[in-house]
């Protein structure tokens, strides 16, 4: 019912900045809020961002916070996640994902609030 297609992963050296973006289709009065989420090798997958995109509300993971934004383009369906400074910490699949839900405080960054994830776009933060 919703499709999500990420794009904007990539290579940098440590301190760049990448920005990613998540296009979503079809019902997408589905999306009350999207999320972005990340996974590292041999971690859990984590919450960092997350817009309520009726009113633009953001919310920003503690890990992530002073360098991530997340922005919306509501005329293009797609919300971005902005990663300024970035650490080989970051290193990770990240995933976008949309909730039909409307979500608040650390609900925001729990995976199992959101139904429609996108395929994932890998971000390499190298030394």
């Amino acid at each position: 019912q919703v499709q999500l297609v990420e794009s904007g992963g990539g290579s940098v050296q440590a301190g760049g900045s990448l920005r990613l973006s998540c296009a979503a289709f079809g019902h997408t009065y589905s999306t009350n809020y999207m999320g972005w989420f990340r996974q590292a090798p041999g971690k859990e997958r984590e919450g960092v961002a997350a817009i309520y995109t009726g009113i633009g509300s953001t919310y920003i993971a503690d890990s992530v916070k002073g360098r991530f934004t997340i922005s919306q383009d509501n005329a293009k369906n797609t919300v971005y996640l902005q990663m300024n400074s970035l650490k080989p910490d970051d290193t990770a699949m990240y995933y976008c994902a949309a909730s039909p839900r409307v979500l608040s405080g650390d609900y925001c960054y729990m995976e199992s609030k959101y139904n429609y994830w996108g395929q994932g776009t890998q971000v390499t933060v190298s030394s």
